[in-house]
């Protein structure tokens, strides 16, 4: 349910950005491909949120005068300036989904200001207007209500009353889905009780097990 929720919201999302930069003298001229560059912190087949922006880059490498190049496993370091960069400069990209939340600042920011004709949709909902470079932007999915209904399955499931969530980082968008999991358990029972273990990265399944 969440994978599906998301997939579907990064094509819909994936072709108003698309369009939105060709409006803004962006794009390349007409007639010449438009090459967009997804950038991921985990595998692309992760079976979760990496898998799911993967998932809406293959619809969108399927759109008309569309070339798509991405990357896997880069870290929220100065290894995503690095990908940026190659990408621009290598690929000719000139619209960047930056997908992980710790990308954008500084490392989105300062890639933007160095490029201000390039377009960067950075998913994460941190962009402000006044704030960060106009080439820039933020998207982001309603993932929590996935996670209220899947906290309402959770609840009538449950016999011990225990739930348990395995999250990455305490940011505000993990914090949704972890508060709205347990609104959805406690809708059944107000008694259930969510037991919480942040691993401190994206990507680490061995801890995740």
């Amino acid at each position: 349910m969440n994978n599906f929720i998301l997939r579907n919201f990064l094509k819909t999302t994936g072709a108003i950005v698309l369009t939105s930069t060709l409006s803004f003298e962006l794009a390349h001229a007409a007639g010449k491909k438009l090459i967009v560059g997804f950038i991921y912190v985990g595998p692309r087949d992760d079976f979760g949120y990496n898998q799911s922006h993967a998932v809406g880059a293959s619809a969108i490498k399927q759109m008309s005068g569309i070339q798509m190049v991405d990357e896997e496993k880069v870290g929220e370091t100065v290894a995503v300036q690095k990908s940026m960069e190659a990408m621009i400069r290598q690929d000719d990209v000139s619209l960047i989904f930056p997908t992980s939340f710790g990308y954008f600042d500084p490392h989105v920011i300062k890639i933007a200001k160095k490029y201000p004709k390039v377009r960067f949709a950075h998913c994460g909902g941190l962009w402000t207007k006044g704030k960060h470079p106009m080439n820039s932007g933020s998207f982001f999915g309603y993932i929590e209500e996935c996670q209220y209904l899947n906290g309402v399955i959770a609840g009538y499931m449950s016999k011990s009353k225990k739930l348990g969530f395995v999250a990455a980082k305490p940011i505000p968008q993990v914090l949704r889905n972890i508060n709205a999991f347990t609104m959805g358990a406690q809708l059944i029972d107000p008694s259930i009780k969510t037991h919480l273990i942040f691993t401190g990265d994206w990507s680490m399944p061995i801890k995740e097990a």
